[in-house]
């Protein structure tokens, strides 16, 4: 039951550092457009 004591606050600290990824990806356009890369490799543009 020791273990608790660093596995619950490591686990709140990974949680919040994926949720700061996130927000950071959101704010800096990794999700503007999704279809773009799926279009771009079927065009034959040299």
């Amino acid at each position: 039951m020791d273990v608790l004591v660093y596995l619950i606050p490591l686990a709140l600290a990974l949680g919040f550092a994926g949720v700061l990824a996130f927000v950071w990806a959101l704010k800096s356009g990794q999700f503007e457009d999704p279809e773009g890369a799926a279009n771009r490799i079927l065009r034959d543009d040299p």
